[in-house]
Order: C-alpha cells, then sequence, then structure tokens
C-alpha cells in the first residue's frame, strides 16, 4: 500500500493531539532555555549605552556597511558584538537540540507502546544531546549558507537534511553517516518531504508576522511566546518526519 502526505498528515496531528502536555512542556521548556541563556550573553545596560553611542557616531559621519561599522567600534565594542552574536547563536541550538531530542525520543517511547514524561524524554535522549548538537550545527550552517546565496539551495538543503536528526535518534548513526543517509531517502521521497517543509516554513513566517503586529506585548514576552509556538511547529514537524522515517526505512536503507 502506497504512503500518502495525507495519511501521515492525520497520524502526525492524532500524535500531536493525544501528546499534547508532552510536547507543550517540551516546547516551554526549550524556549525558556533559548531565553535564558540568551539573557546570559546580552550586554549590561552599560554595554548597550556604549553600543548605541557608538551606532549614533557612525550614523551621523554618513558613512554606511557593517564593516565601517565596526571599524569604528573599541575593541571592547568589537567584543561585546561577538559574544551577543555568539551567544544568540549558542542559545538558540541549545534550545533546538532539547526540544528535537526530547520529542523524537517521545515518539520513539510511544510508538514503542511505553508511557513517558517530557522530562524523562530529554533524560533518555541525553547520551545523544552531544552528537545531536554538532548535527545541527552543521545542517542550520550549510541552510543558511545556501540561503544566503539564493533562496532554492537553502530549501532543499533543508529538504535534504530534514530526516538527519530522525535517522541519527532511531538508528544511532553518527553525524555525517546521517546526512548522507537523510540525503538519499529524501529526493528518493521527496513527494512526502516537499509539502511538509514548505508548510513549516510558512507557518514559522506567518508567525513571526502576526507576533510582530502585537505591539501591546512586551518585547521579552512576545520573544517567549514566538520561541513557543515555533517549536510546537516544529514538533509537529518532527513527528511527521519520524513517522515517514518508519514507514520508509527498509533493512536495505537502514545499512546504507
Amino acid at each position: 500500500m502506497p504512503i500518502t502526505a495525507n495519511t501521515l498528515y492525520r497520524d502526525s496531528f492524532n500524535f500531536f493531539k493525544n501528546q499534547l502536555l508532552s510536547t507543550l512542556t517540551l516546547a516551554v521548556l526549550a524556549a525558556l532555555v533559548t531565553t535564558l541563556l540568551g539573557h546570559l550573553f546580552i550586554p549590561d545596560s552599560e554595554q548597550m549605552k556604549l553600543l548605541t553611542e557608538a551606532e549614533f557616531t557612525f550614523a551621523t559621519s554618513g558613512k554606511a556597511g557593517i564593516q565601517e561599522l565596526v571599524s569604528q567600534m573599541t575593541p571592547e565594542q568589537q567584543s561585546m558584538i561577538m559574544r551577543a552574536g555568539i551567544g544568540t547563536i549558542f542559545s538558540s541550538m541549545i534550545g533546538s537540540v532539547l526540544l528535537v531530542g526530547g520529542v523524537l525520543t517521545l515518539v520513539a517511547a510511544v510508538s514503542a507502546g511505553n508511557r513517558i514524561s517530557s522530562l524523562q524524554a530529554i533524560g533518555l535522549s541525553a547520551s545523544q544531546l552531544p552528537k545531536l548538537f554538532l548535527l545541527l550545527l552543521i545542517c542550520t550552517l550549510l541552510i543558511q549558507f545556501g540561503l544566503m546565496l539564493m533562496l532554492v539551495p537553502g530549501i532543499i538543503l533543508s529538504i535534504a537534511l530534514a530526516l538527519s536528526p530522525v535517522i541519527m535518534t532511531a538508528e544511532r548513526r553518527g553525524v555525517f553517516a546521517s546526512m548522507k543517509i537523510s540525503w538519499k531517502l529524501a529526493f528518493a521521497n521527496i513527494r512526502l518531504l516537499v509539502p511538509a517543509i514548505l508548510l513549516w516554513l510558512t507557518a514559522r513566517l506567518l508567525l513571526v508576522f502576526i507576533i510582530d503586529r502585537l505591539t501591546f506585548i512586551h518585547s521579552e514576552m512576545a520573544g517567549i511566546i514566538l520561541g513557543v509556538f515555533n517549536n510546537l511547529i516544529s514538533a509537529i514537524l518532527l513527528i511527521y518526519l519520524y513517522r515517514l522515517y518508519m514507514l520508509i526505512a527498509s533493512p536495505q536503507q537502514k545499512s546504507i
């Protein structure tokens, strides 16, 4: 019997509905971790004042361009910019790793007939989190690089690497082995992956647009709300990808 996208969508949403509390807990936890870690790297009020003064001085000088702005900053200001940038990436990656590891472990356990909580799911995935962090970091850098070149390469890489976290979690594969298998399986089942990835990207863009219009919400609260809903959207995609992989992964494919 052929696999259809409608069947997978229905199955994924049923799972999401039945495990809503656990999935929501993981989404909130990941968003809070991202926010808290982000605050550790955000410059304090005095440092922000220095950065603002540097930006104002640069703007009134009539120059343009990021390189010129950075070159006009003091070493302390450059260090703050670098720290904030690295901190933002690091905190976002940690939140993503907790979400991906927790959701995939939860799906695997429930599919096997075991009942576990969201915290147990994170605990069971702990041994995989370092490798998962490296995998997500590499995939994110590749996809962002593709998006910077042109939009299409980034979308293609998003589709090609979509199954790699599932493969790593389900099969205990290494980073590059998971990426290689994902590449082959993704293009062999592209009709089932493209709609899901495009829906995921569209939903995230719409969410950013909606949250940005809610000006009455404090910026920090808006950031947390955006993170939670983004995580819920990603959780639905992860459930879909796990279900898809379980259906398409034959013993021959697993031995690649």
